[in-house]
């Protein structure tokens, strides 16, 4: 009887044990994020905030002159139409956030995705923008740009 409650208690420990083992410990083991994908996040909060400004001459430094993006109806733009458009004067942005941005690093590429939301007028017209997004960055001779860029909106919301 002695051996069968040791036996018991024992099983309990163990299961406690394991179960405190598989949880996981905030606070102490924190995930750390990588110089180069630090990097990528600042360029890419650069970026956002350049194109809530309108701020033309930023993205243009930010874009590789390659670059192309598909936005959320389907259509694609090259550096310069993307640039043209974001310069128009009819449009106005609230409301330019990032979330959820996840790096992924390889070598000289790297792949950010995320969730999007924008709100603003076009025109005078309300609008609001909650997307999915990849961008692609790559280093280009030492300087860090955007190749490719697509927006989606999520089938569900």
């Amino acid at each position: 009887m002695l051996a069968q409650q040791f036996r018991r208690s024992a099983a309990r420990t163990i299961f406690l044990l394991l179960l405190i083992l598989s949880c996981p410990l905030s606070g102490i083991a924190q995930e750390k994020v990588d110089p180069a994908s630090q990097k990528i996040l600042a360029l890419e909060k650069e970026w956002n905030t350049a194109y809530k400004k309108g701020d033309v001459e930023k993205m243009d430094s930010l874009l590789a002159d390659d670059f192309i993006i598909t936005i959320e109806d389907g259509r694609t733009f090259s550096k310069s139409g993307y640039i043209a458009l974001n310069g128009n004067s009819t449009v106005h942005v609230d409301v330019s956030e990032m979330s959820d941005l996840k790096v992924r690093m390889h070598g000289n590429t790297a792949v950010v995705t995320g969730a999007y939301r924008e709100k603003g007028t076009d025109n005078g017209k309300a609008y609001v923008y909650n997307d999915r997004f990849t961008d692609v960055w790559m280093d280009l001779g030492g300087k860090w740009q955007v190749v490719v860029s697509h927006y989606a909106i999520p089938s569900v919301q």
